[in-house]
């Protein structure tokens, strides 16, 4: 499979998702109903659509009337105003800054003297980095305090003037947030938490263009007084603040005015005729992306349990995501895509307790609110070697095109490895695919990626008719399962290798993939830990043993076509097991097969059924390693009675609609983090994914 085409299905995948995440909220139900919704009614917009969004060469004024639904991506810098009673009052004036994501969705009336009416409803939230919606942070007497902004909404009023394609507008109205308030130590907890909310108003200006006759572009600026709050802690600890926010933000619009012909557009006298380089078909695209799993388990046999262990009693959790994926072609052979995200939910454990983690959605962080990230932000550089062409279909992250078959394309930027490599036809996304973490990708291949499965580098790839060599080098975390990256380049990173050989076996397309990674940097080693642990009579303590160290492995990846309808795969890796996991998993040796079948033979082509089983192992220094208490991470129950973990996954996926599906997923797992004394455990999930 081509780079284009690997990032492509893995600009839909989460890629991953390693660790803790809080419950869902109450802001779950609305972000999943308004994003449905969107996602149910929108239609494709592919290159063809594009091509005739515009009459080239006509006389034309865009309707800015109507319903409109999109996104924003921008940047807030405030000043948190505070006073801690610790008995004695302490003021304190605190400058923050974040990146911020969100949604809106509006009316506008247009009067005949182009005055424009309208009213919006709009939440934002911060970047799911702790430092970007962490709007003060106080020590007072040994204590810790921190406020946090949990999200803004607005609703708000917007006059303005409608020119031929542009308008500029004011507006103005009530906002409301939700602070999160911390006190550490606590009293009632180990951190006393408050979630008070807060109101006030927002006020500023912008500046929408049309682009196409569904789609528009805003620049805007809002200055938001967040009104003041006032929380009493159980210690008698007493906390009040206001914020005022500077934010400036970009944002794209979708029209819902179906039915007018041509939607959007309609002639005026007087409006500038549209040339051709209006007709943008193959030089821009939007797509997104919408996923919502919910995914349970009844009680199970737990006759002790350590920090990372799967709780025996019955839980359920539930993640969500949304995602837009931005492209634009500036001249031919480059493509830029952003691809702005929201997240929000809880693996189950707060996804610790296996080696093959159940759902992919579920993250390393704790989002009990819908935050914020840039999941991907690259450029990537196609160089045609000439000979045979093939098409490429318009995508996620993908311009519809021609391209030279034998080509050498070039990525670079922030991106989720497994984009590039590693890529499975069957199954590569857990929001479509698979949902177990060792089925749709990796084993035991450490994946180097922040707590939300993303890394910054480059990759290299040539691209032949019957094979494809690729190449890459990846930042690693500083250490494991950390934000921050290790930025000793060259010397330390992760560099990989994959060959892929592609063939026909009676007639059906099949790929064979062979991979090898390195990685170098900040690793404890398994062997001193424990050595350390014995020594000492502690748990080992991976932490203590850290230096820069190697840690290698390879995978072999397999897919085959039976028919038309039915396709199998298989995976097997190995790592050395020597040190700890940097940025995927626990496990050093894994074994994965499966088969998806097509609904074809019983009237529904677009269902799909899908069985397969992993089995993964550790090293025996590993395994030594989790006995003496040692916590990897995903696992660690404090003690080890060694076998290896076994999972059977399968699951039914129903097409509701075009763009839309409802999978119901079941998993078995034996012996889960390896621990013969604990488990087996049934898993239970339902997915909702949407996309246009």
């Amino acid at each position: 499979m081509s780079a284009t085409r690997l990032i492509a299905a893995g600009a839909r995948a989460r890629s991953h998702r390693s660790a803790r995440l809080g419950r869902g909220s109450g802001f779950t139900a609305p972000l999943v109903a308004g994003l449905a919704s969107l996602l149910t009614s929108v239609s494709p917009l592919a290159a063809a659509d594009l091509a005739a969004d515009v009459w080239n060469g006509a006389v034309a004024r865009y309707d800015w009337s109507g319903a409109y639904f999109g996104g924003h991506l921008g940047y807030g810098r405030g000043d948190t105003h505070s006073t801690l009673r610790d008995p004695d009052p302490t003021i304190f004036a605190t400058p923050f800054g974040s990146l911020y994501a969100g949604f809106q969705g509006g009316y506008n009336v247009v009067l005949p003297s182009r005055l424009m009416l309208g009213v919006e409803v709009d939440a934002t939230f911060p970047n799911f980095l702790e430092d970007g919606f962490a709007a003060n942070r106080t020590n007072a007497q040994g204590t810790q305090f921190i406020e946090q902004v949990d999200y803004i909404a607005t609703v708000r009023g917007r006059v303005g003037y409608a020119f031929d394609r542009w308008m500029l507008y004011g507006t103005g109205g009530f906002l409301v947030s939700q602070a999160r308030l911390t006190e550490n130590p606590g009293v009632a907890a180990p951190v006393d938490k408050l979630t008070p909310t807060r109101t006030g108003w927002a006020a500023g200006i912008g500046a929408e263009f049309a682009v196409t006759k569904d789609w528009s572009a805003r620049l805007e600026y809002l200055y938001d007084h967040i009104g003041g709050v006032q929380a009493a802690f159980p210690s008698g600890d007493v906390y009040d603040s206001s914020i005022n926010m500077h934010m400036l933000r970009v944002g794209i619009n979708r029209s819902l005015r179906w039915g007018d012909s041509p939607s959007g557009w309609a002639p005026a006298s007087k409006a500038e005729p549209i040339g051709k380089d209006w007709n943008v078909g193959e030089n821009w695209n939007i797509h997104g992306q919408f996923t919502a799993i919910g995914q349970a388990y009844p009680s199970f046999r737990s006759p002790y349990e350590g920090t990372n262990s799967l709780t025996g009693s019955r839980q359920f959790k539930n993640t969500v995501s949304a995602t837009a994926f931005l492209g634009v072609r500036p001249w031919e052979g480059t493509e830029i895509y952003l691809n702005p995200e929201l997240m929000q939910g809880s693996g189950l454990s707060d996804t610790y307790g296996l080696g093959a983690y159940s759902n992919g959605e579920a993250q390393k962080s704790g989002f009990p609110m819908p935050r914020a990230n840039i999941a991907r932000v690259f450029v990537r550089q196609t160089f045609g070697l000439g000979g045979e062409q093939e098409t490429v279909e318009d995508g996620p992250n993908q311009l519809a095109g021609k391209r030279d078959v034998s080509r050498i394309t070039v990525t670079a930027g922030k991106m989720s490895v497994i984009d590039l490599f590693d890529a499975n036809s069957f199954s590569h996304d857990p929001r479509v695919d698979f949902m177990n973490w060792n089925m749709y990708c990796c084993g035991s291949y450490d994946l180097t990626m922040d707590k939300v499965g993303y890394t910054w580098g480059a990759a290299a790839e040539l691209n032949q008719k019957r094979w494809a060599f690729r190449v890459g080098y990846f930042l690693l975390p500083a250490v494991s399962n950390v934000n921050n990256f290790d930025v000793h380049m060259p010397d330390q990173g992760q560099y990989l290798a994959e060959l892929e050989l592609r063939y026909s076996l009676f007639d059906q397309p099949g790929k064979l993939r062979f991979l090898g990674y390195l990685n170098r940097g900040m690793l404890g080693s398994y062997a001193e830990a424990t050595a350390i642990a014995l020594q000492t009579g502690m748990p080992a303590d991976i932490v203590a043993t850290r230096a820069v160290r190697n840690n290698y492995g390879f995978v072999v990846n397999a897919e085959q076509a039976i028919t038309d309808d039915l396709g199998v795969m298989a995976r097997a890796s190995w790592g050395a097991g020597q040190t700890e996991k940097m940025g995927w998993t626990d496990s050093d040796e894994s074994i994965m097969v499966g088969g998806v079948l097509k609904g074809t033979s019983w009237g529904r082509p677009n269902d799909k059924i899908g069985l397969g089983g992993v089995i993964d192992g550790l090293s025996p220094e590993g395994r030594a390693f989790f006995a003496a208490g040692g916590m990897g991470i995903l696992i660690g129950d404090g003690m080890l009675n060694y076998r290896t973990e076994r999972v059977l996954e399968t699951y039914y996926s129903y097409n509701l609609s075009p763009g839309m599906a409802l999978t119901f997923d079941y998993q078995f797992v034996v012996n889960p983090a390896y621990n013969a004394d604990r488990g087996p455990v049934s898993l239970f999930a339902a997915r909702l994914h949407g996309e246009f």
